[in-house]
């Protein structure tokens, strides 16, 4: 086996002893057999010093990198070495870490994969388990370190994520402007994000102009204790959610209780709440939009607050284009609306109302803001009710 002892000088202190191609699943892998070199130095893989004798043997398989396409397993006889400072411990070697599976030219270049790919695909690409190229990719990452330059981020967000079952969950800050995770730790509580802010400098904290959050209280008490300078900035989804549940249900549940006579009015009320909750657009069945255009047409409160849940959009959107279309006329912006019903209404109010009873130079707008302000004083009294 001199011939291959000078091809696989990669694996020092030991030598080939047999090699050959296996069937293996539904293919063939190259098995290679590793026997200990005498004359090598015995290494305590512990303490770094030279060890006394050999305690015992053991086999062990271990992954390598493919050759010419083929999967590559070694058989390696380890020795467990008596070390006179460590006790029996295992040998030192350069190509292998203490107690792993793989190689480390294997590891090198499954660490430099996971760079692009991910876990899934690079498991399959080597044929490896998953877990294994999980702890690869992770030790890899400790120790790359992430070496992240907090200077100059102004802005920040962060948000919860669910990391295991049971309502356990982790925090994620991140920068937005540039989409690059800053900081990730184990729960949502003011303690768990406090590590983040207690790294940042004085100067650092004072830089930062906003944080972008859910409507947590833990994350807004922690921000304005580190960054008081920093602005609290909601997002969309759980402001519209919010608005969603406590003023659209709310007037949704007063319509209903004041339509308690009119049974069939009262039941179309009551079984709405999807629709009014959901975006117009995303309503794809033709009658389920016919429903929620009579829903609008027959109730005022609903339709005001429906309308108000469509303009709350707006301040997230920064549609300049639209807000000035509304500031101008909000008859325009009913018409501009994605909303159907709005739409109707509002061409016909411009047809028929405007134009037959103030005349074709008549302003709109006025007439239009008296109705829209009378419909929020309605709101306003079912709310209260």
């Amino acid at each position: 086996m001199d011939q291959f002892n000078c091809i696989f000088d990669y694996f020092q202190g030991y030598r080939v002893n047999l090699i050959g191609r296996v069937p293996a699943g539904s293919g063939e892998e190259i098995q290679i057999e590793l026997m200990p070199d005498r004359s090598a130095p015995l290494i305590c893989g512990r303490c770094g010093q030279r060890a006394s004798h050999v305690h015992e043997y053991s086999e062990r398989w271990i992954d390598d990198m493919p050759i010419f396409g083929y999967p590559t397993r070694l058989l390696v006889i380890r020795r467990r070495l008596f070390c006179p400072r460590c006790g029996p411990v295992l040998e030192r070697l350069s190509w292998l870490d203490r107690y792993s599976r793989v190689t480390c030219r294997l590891a090198e270049a499954v660490g430099q994969v996971c760079e692009f790919l991910p876990i899934k695909h690079t498991a399959a690409m080597f044929g490896l388990n998953w877990k294994t190229v999980k702890a690869i990719d992770k030790r890899r990452l400790k120790e790359k370190g992430l070496g992240i330059n907090l200077d100059g981020v102004r802005v920040l967000a962060m948000d919860e994520f669910a990391i295991q079952k049971g309502h356990r969950y982790a925090t994620v800050i991140i920068e937005p402007t540039q989409r690059r995770v800053l900081w990730v730790g184990r729960g949502r509580s003011r303690e768990s994000i406090r590590p983040f802010f207690e790294q940042l400098t004085a100067q650092q904290r004072e830089s930062i102009e906003a944080v972008a959050m859910d409507m947590t209280a833990a994350y807004k008490l922690e921000v304005e204790r580190h960054c008081p300078r920093a602005r609290v900035v909601y997002d969309l989804f759980h402001v519209v959610a919010k608005y969603g549940r406590e003023v659209i249900d709310r007037v949704r549940v007063d319509e209903a209780n004041r339509l308690w006579e009119d049974k069939p009015a009262r039941q179309l009320v009551k079984g709405s709440r999807w629709l009014l909750l959901c975006n117009y657009e995303n309503i794809k069945r033709e009658r389920d939009r016919v429903r929620l255009d009579e829903l609008l047409a027959a109730n005022e409160a609903l339709w005001v607050t429906y309308v108000m849940k469509d303009d709350l959009k707006q301040l997230w959107r920064n549609n300049r284009w639209l807000i000035w279309t509304y500031a101008v006329s909000p008859l325009s912006f009913c018409i501009c609306a994605r909303i159907l019903f709005l739409g109707r209404w509002g061409t016909w109010f411009e047809s028929k109302i405007c134009r037959n009873f103030f005349g074709r130079s008549a302003s709109s707008t006025v007439v239009l803001t008296a109705i829209v302000n009378a419909a929020a004083a309605t709101t306003n009294s079912s709310v209260q009710r």
